[in-house]
């Protein structure tokens, strides 16, 4: 099957690459010359493990191409997906659906043949109505049927996502589209991954449902570590405590600095959207934005507390590690790092800061902010080093390094990677998130 994938962003380029490695004929397509010809190259716009060797071996095996013509990269596709971003609009929150749209028009103006138009970027309930409505009055005269397929894809993490999935969803209004979408993904239908197919607004309120899901779980736990201090309890025996009963499960229990990346920020804000324009209150997930985002800044807050307080804080060096919204990613957006730093900056306080994969993006994010070569180049001189982010690469510093190294022996762990009594036989002075 010939599959085209429109938009060669994180979800259009994971998802073609590992179409192609099940045997379809793929081609992603992209307006942006200078990416497509960078792919060419070998060069990924994003970073994602193992996303190049699996690329790099479709490309060779002929299965993976790259254009910039949609025209000729739809032609003789019978799946083509949208896969291009739907950020949040200015203003109001709601995600904004233009190039959904224009793309949808350009498909229908150029269609060649019968095919499924998939809806593969998150959009709101009933954009898929809105897509089959711009392709049909394009005047095609081809068959067509308009699919939503959301991706459930964490970034460090996608390509085994993507073939391991805990579930397919698929909605579709007839059987020319769920019969396509059944051989799109027959190698997964053959190793009894669990495709749900639904109706096509069901399909696109599931993808808000479940982020709107995690994030609460995130912002819960979150709130329970805030109480944990004020308690004497421990956070991290809470989430096992609570975690070990099947209704609750294990995961998104991790208490932390908030969520952050392309996905949480921007669905919750998308579904409360859709939700005031049905008059249908989500509540609780207004308190989950509300939350999340004032708990960014009260992170760096208790940076400052490290630090002697707001008065004393003024002057001094904080060294944070990690600025990425979570390990195994580029990823900037909405990042807690942001706000961490930005919290400080305002106080007075002078901040270095060194990241695996990010500081590229994070500099014009952060000009204020110094990046360094390595963990302990942004250490040196600091008051306090912050670990935001819990790349495998801060799980075991060398603590007797970073004492030596630091103008002051003061840890704040924000992610709960290091052992409190390990940290202060050390001779540190530690904060974390929810425990003693």
């Amino acid at each position: 099957m010939k599959i085209a994938m429109v938009g060669s962003g994180y979800v259009g380029l994971v998802s073609g690459a590992c179409f192609a490695d099940f045997g379809h004929d793929v081609v992603c397509i992209d307006k942006d010359q200078s990416k497509i010809d960078r792919l060419h190259d070998g060069i990924m716009p994003i970073y994602e493990p193992g996303l190049d060797s699996l690329v790099e071996s479709n490309m060779r095996s002929g299965r993976l191409s790259f254009t910039t013509s949609l025209s000729e990269g739809i032609k003789g596709a019978s799946a083509i997906f949208i896969a291009v971003g739907t950020p949040s609009r200015r203003g109001d929150g709601h995600a904004d659906l233009t190039y959904v749209y224009q793309v949808a028009e350009e498909i229908g103006e150029n269609l060649s043949n019968d095919a499924v138009i998939v809806t593969k970027s998150t959009v709101p309930v009933g954009t898929g109505d809105e897509v089959e409505r711009i392709i049909a009055d394009t005047g095609t005269s081809h068959k067509f049927a308009v699919v939503s397929n959301p991706e459930f894809l964490r970034e460090g993490a996608a390509i085994g996502d993507f073939k391991h999935p805990d579930r397919i969803v698929i909605g579709t209004e007839d059987d020319f589209g769920r019969e396509v979408m059944r051989e799109v993904y027959r190698p997964l239908f053959l190793n009894e991954s669990p495709i749900l197919f639904v109706d096509r607004r069901t399909s696109e309120l599931i993808k808000y449902a479940a982020n709107a899901f995690l994030a609460t779980k995130i912002t819960f736990i979150n709130e329970m570590a805030d109480l944990c201090e004020k308690v004497g309890a421990n956070v991290q025996d809470v989430s096992r405590g609570i975690g070990m009963d099947g209704r609750i499960g294990p995961k998104f229990l991790h208490a932390g600095p908030g969520y952050g990346g392309s996905c949480f920020p921007k669905d919750t804000l998308a579904l409360l959207k859709t939700a005031e324009d049905y008059d249908s209150p989500t509540r609780i997930v207004e308190a989950v934005v509300k939350v999340n985002d004032s708990r960014k800044r009260a992170m760096g807050r208790k940076v400052l507390d490290a630090l002697g307080g707001l008065e004393e804080a003024r002057g001094k060096k904080a060294a944070l590690l990690g600025l990425t919204f979570k390990p195994n990613t580029d990823d900037m957006r909405d990042s807690p790092a942001i706000a961490v730093a930005q919290t400080l900056i305002d106080a007075g306080v002078e901040v270095s800061a060194y990241d695996p994969e990010g500081m590229e993006i994070a500099k014009p994010l952060m000009p204020e902010v110094t990046m360094c070569a390595d963990p302990y180049e942004a250490i040196k001189d600091a008051d306090a080093t912050v670990i935001v982010t819990e790349w495998d690469a801060f799980r075991a510093l060398d603590l007797v390094k970073m004492k030596e190294t630091a103008k002051a022996p003061v840890l704040v762990d924000l992610r709960n990677i290091y052992t409190p009594a390990d940290v202060r036989a050390a001779g540190f002075e530690y904060s974390s998130v929810g425990r003693g």
